[in-house]
């Protein structure tokens, strides 16, 4: 919850400083959060949060249609692990909320969206820059508004392999996430 603390700080002084920031729709005893952002802005102030600040997260793409985001990672000095390769749960941070945020990018405020279960296979040390290149297409989002037309929930599990700079695989990472559309 901290995180989501220091998040909403830095996005409030974004609101200050002129940046246009949305706001998600109140949850019951919730106060808003301000999560909505164009891909453009979380590519752009992403490694501002403090989960990515210090580990080195880069966001290198985010598609405008929620149809490909890519992260990469490269572990230094100051992130790497006691044996010099990147951290596991920085792999792990590197696919977190990217499924989700691209999701919310492209299906827009009628649907609730979340991220609620991770799976990660680890497969090879992660030395150099490694990189995650999660991909949604338009058969899966026609998929999800399928399965959500009448309002009920659906989960749907995303895969990604993170990849060393040869294109082998480090960790296979699934991700799963909730959508619902929204009441009217």
């Amino acid at each position: 919850m901290g995180h989501l603390l220091h998040l909403e700080k830095f996005l409030r002084l974004k609101h200050r400083c002129g940046i246009a920031v949305a706001l998600t729709p109140r949850l019951p005893g919730k106060r808003d959060l301000p999560v909505a952002f164009t891909p453009r802005q979380l590519k752009k102030y992403m490694f501002l949060w403090p989960p990515y600040l210090g580990s080195g997260v880069k966001i290198r793409e985010f598609a405008d249609d929620g149809s490909r985001v890519v992260v990469t990672h490269r572990p230094n000095k100051l992130t790497q692990n006691a044996v010099g390769t990147a951290f596991g749960g920085t792999i792990m941070s590197m696919t977190d909320p990217f499924f989700m945020l691209a999701s919310m990018a492209r299906l827009g405020k009628e649907y609730k969206v979340w991220d609620i279960r991770a799976e990660v296979d680890f497969v090879k040390p992660g030395q150099g820059t490694i990189t995650a290149d999660m991909r949604i297409d338009d058969d899966t989002y026609a998929l999800i508004k399928e399965k959500t037309e009448d309002g009920q929930k659906y989960l749907h599990w995303f895969e990604v392999d993170v990849t060393d700079e040869s294109g082998e695989t480090v960790a296979r990472v699934r991700r799963q996430v909730y959508y619902r559309r929204k009441q009217k």
